[in-house]
């Protein structure tokens, strides 16, 4: 039975860049439309949110529509209205920014995007009840990098690393109150130091904290109550017990692990 308050989820599924090199290795127009295990990835987690108890309404944010005939499924699924679509824009921020418009302000949004393969539904479940406990206006997903590291020894994960571990990004995020909605401008600011953590420190909790996470000073809770003031909204983390949740697919060595974690034989490259 779904929650009666359920989240609306966006899904962003547009290209950072017009020649993605997995998508170009898969032979697709767009990275969301890699299949992984035989399906989408985008596919992939529509399913995981469609299936979890937390989840009501989907928004698709992409791919390009000349390319949703590519994938028949999906266009069936979008023409019947069981998606949402909405046209991608030029960076993730502004493409979730668009998004959330679609949703009225009093539901909660769970935000995450189409090359999370690996996601499922308790998953889903796990950080929306995290989430909704928080007591927060936004909450974000993270995932211990040892526990990354032993599931997956092999792989390469960007890490902040804090005076009480180090955390991988998960790629879901919850948008709880109406006020929260302006933390898109926020991402917006520091969205170009995704895979570099100093920069990403720095636009985010300012060059003092740098200076503390260059030396292992800051801790996870010290570096949220930063981040809350500079955004003038409470921030809360959810720290996820899933390696998988941290492993989406950026490169086409992070697609041949999702492959393999799941079976899929299919050629890489």
């Amino acid at each position: 039975m779904r929650d009666p308050g359920a989240f609306a989820a966006v899904v962003l599924a547009g290209d950072r860049r017009p020649d993605d090199p997995v998508a170009r290795a898969a032979g697709v127009p767009s990275k969301s439309l890699v299949p992984v295990g035989g399906r989408a990835m985008v596919l992939r987690v529509l399913d995981a949110l469609g299936a979890s108890r937390q989840v009501g309404t989907r928004v698709l944010c992409g791919p390009e529509r000349s390319m949703l005939a590519r994938e028949a499924e999906l266009g069936r699924r979008i023409g019947a209205g069981q998606i949402a679509w909405v046209e991608p824009r030029a960076t993730p921020s502004l493409s979730a920014a668009s998004a959330l418009e679609t949703v009225p302000a009093g539901v909660p949004v769970l935000l995450t995007t189409a090359d999370h393969a690996l996601l499922r539904p308790d998953i889903v479940d796990y950080f929306c009840a995290g989430a909704r406990a928080a007591d927060a206006d936004v909450a974000v997903a993270v995932t211990p990098y040892e526990l990354v590291k032993a599931a997956y020894p092999d792989t390469r994960r960007t890490a902040i690393r804090l005076r009480d571990g180090a955390f991988c990004g998960s790629n879901l995020f919850a948008f709880l109150t109406p006020a929260s909605r302006t933390a898109v401008g926020f991402w917006r600011r520091v969205e170009q130091g995704r895979k570099r953590p100093l920069r990403l420190v720095a636009g985010a909790l300012g060059w003092v904290a740098v200076l503390r996470y260059g030396l292992g000073r800051m801790t996870l809770d010290e570096g949220l109550a930063r981040v809350s003031g500079r955004m003038g909204l409470r921030v809360a983390a959810v720290t996820l017990p899933f390696p998988e949740a941290a492993v989406d697919v950026d490169t086409l060595d992070d697609l041949r692990l999702v492959r393999a974690i799941v079976g899929d034989g299919a050629p890489s490259d």
